[in-house]
């Protein structure tokens, strides 16, 4: 925890309209940038006014770390002296948060900048704590990451499908009914990589997605985990992916055998399940589609079902991101088996990979998505993630093309 959150001392937070001139992402400098973007609209921030990190938690109780960093907000939004000209969503004091996928590992983060420029519907707007001062216009441009140099993460691609393979035996001796496993890869840059230049990319590249960066965790996520206005909420379940054809008949047919696979449905139905029973209890009003439909992105295409719930009085955002945490989509089912079996198999620990990451404003308004499609960046070294859902049809060599796939964002978004 950092001084400036343990002090009693007020703290000032202006939020004031600004001419909507510049893009987002291009007012951003390039010292630990914070970013929560999609089809050019969201909040960037950068500086540290406060900032919570957090060890690993002594029993894995699925919400020992968002319990602790919603205390601390507690404390640190009860010091706040407010005056905005704005009032939207995203004005006022507004955290950028990052959570860990397990909470037996440390490094959940949450930072309380000096400085939030945000853009929404045509209006601008700037916040600052304690009177910041900083330039609100261009950030001046990013630099080149160069020329890189990769090398395997934990698991080469032959003891990864091997990994795939054990993962359907166990499911198939009905020890559980989904799995995701994960890999990572690792780049290595000659000089320190400047997050804009990726953030840019998959901005433009993924504009449907969410562009993201927190303490260096970095990507472009589909996945809403949840969107809070008030007491109401929506969220987006993902599970089931094809990758995009290269001819509009092609990505037709692709899309068609991912809608009537019973793999992929089996696996989606397992992601809606988990989150109707996590969210239920929280909700007076949950409201799923009965079948999904199809979301397109750029390299791939995903069975999604949008959500919609009312929230019950005194369920806080992050009651709710820790009830939802980890979905089916990104853990399996059973939970707590999958979980054990993830880290079993994997290899590796996910860090922040596939756990919960966004923003809140004081009033709890915020959006969170699931760390997916990213990098977790540190200097000149990118360590690059993909996982895929493991059920009793999977195939490893198709698995391990998927993940591919699904590494292939922050690959293009890396590469000059």
């Amino acid at each position: 925890m950092s001084p400036a959150a343990a002090s009693r001392e007020p703290l000032l937070v202006r939020t004031v309209e600004l001419p909507d001139d510049h893009a987002l992402l291009d007012r951003l400098p390039d010292s630990a940038p914070l970013a929560w973007s999609r089809r050019g609209e969201g909040l960037v921030a950068w500086g540290r006014a406060a900032r919570l990190e957090l060890p690993a938690e002594d029993e894995r109780s699925g919400g020992g770390r968002f319990a602790a960093a919603a205390e601390w907000l507690g404390s640190l939004f009860s010091r706040v002296e407010a005056h905005d000209e704005v009032e939207l969503p995203g004005t006022g004091p507004v955290v950028f948060g990052s959570f860990t996928f397990d909470g037996r590992d440390p490094g959940s983060t949450v930072v309380l900048p000096r400085v939030v420029v945000g853009r929404r519907a045509g209006r601008a707007w700037m916040t600052t704590v304690d009177d910041a001062s900083a330039p609100v216009g261009a950030g001046g441009p990013a630099r080149p990451v160069g020329g890189l140099r990769w090398s395997p993460g934990a698991l080469g691609a032959g003891e990864w499908t091997g990994a795939v393979a054990a993962a359907v035996d166990r499911i198939r001796a009905g020890d559980l009914a989904k799995v995701v496993l994960a890999r990572d890869a690792v780049a290595e840059a000659p000089g320190p990589i400047d997050i804009r230049t990726p953030l840019a990319r998959l901005a433009r590249d993924y504009p449907d997605c969410y562009t993201y960066s927190v303490a260096g965790l970095t990507g472009a996520t589909p996945e809403l985990l949840l969107r809070r206005a008030g007491e109401r909420m929506e969220s987006l379940v993902l599970a089931g992916t094809r990758p995009r054809g290269g001819t509009p008949e092609e990505d037709a047919a692709l899309a068609a055998t991912l809608l009537a696979s019973v793999k992929d449905t089996e696996e989606h139905a397992y992601a809606t399940e988990s989150l109707r029973a996590a969210l239920g209890p929280l909700c007076g009003e949950l409201v799923l589609p009965e079948r999904p439909e199809l979301l397109r992105l750029a390299n791939v295409q995903h069975l999604a079902s949008p959500v919609r719930a009312t929230l019950r009085p005194g369920v806080s955002t992050l009651d709710a991101v820790a009830a939802l945490h980890p979905t089916a989509a990104v853990g399996g089912t059973p939970t707590p088996l999958a979980m054990d079996v993830i880290g079993e198999l994997e290899g590796m620990r996910r860090g922040r990979y596939a756990g919960p990451v966004g923003w809140m404003d004081a009033d709890g308004n915020g959006e969170w998505g699931i760390a997916l499609r990213c990098a977790q960046i540190d200097g000149a070294r990118a360590r690059l993630f993909a996982g895929c859902g493991i059920v009793a049809g999977s195939d490893p060599e198709a698995e391990l093309a998927e993940s591919e796939s699904k590494f292939g964002a922050m690959r293009a978004a890396l590469l000059d």
